[in-house]
């Protein structure tokens, strides 16, 4: 009974499928955190944005600037954080694009292999 001898290709290509396997898993929970990151930036603009225009146009706000509140008016206020809200939704888009890539790409690399180890299936069962 001699064992058959280990397919250097085949285990080369496993390893690098492993290593792929996981810096992509490690990039589609970070992509899933900023995604959600944003998503409650957005909401929470979106609230203030609905609060804001519940009161009269001479209310003091105060606008929060790094420690520091300013004075702003309502329709600055909406405006910066209507801002806020585009920007968020436009990296929220840009995320779930490279996100799908991901997979697509982590996809593509097991089908490889699938197609290696038939491959060396097939040659053995030939000789």
């Amino acid at each position: 009974m001699t064992a058959k001898p280990v397919d250097l290709e085949l285990k080369k290509a496993f390893t690098e499928l492993q290593q792929k396997w996981l810096e992509t898993s490690q990039k589609l929970k970070l992509s899933d955190m900023q995604i959600e990151t944003y998503k409650r930036s957005r909401q929470h603009a979106d609230l203030t944005t609905r609060e804001l225009k519940g009161l009269s146009p001479d209310t003091n706000t105060y606008e929060s600037i790094g420690r520091m509140f300013v004075l702003t008016e309502i329709p600055v206020v909406c405006k910066n954080l209507s801002e806020k809200i585009s920007t968020c939704e436009e990296k929220i888009k840009t995320l779930q694009s490279n996100k799908e890539l991901l997979e697509r790409s982590l996809k593509d690399s097991e089908n490889n292999l699938r197609e290696l180890v038939q491959q060396k299936k097939e040659a053995s069962q030939d000789t």
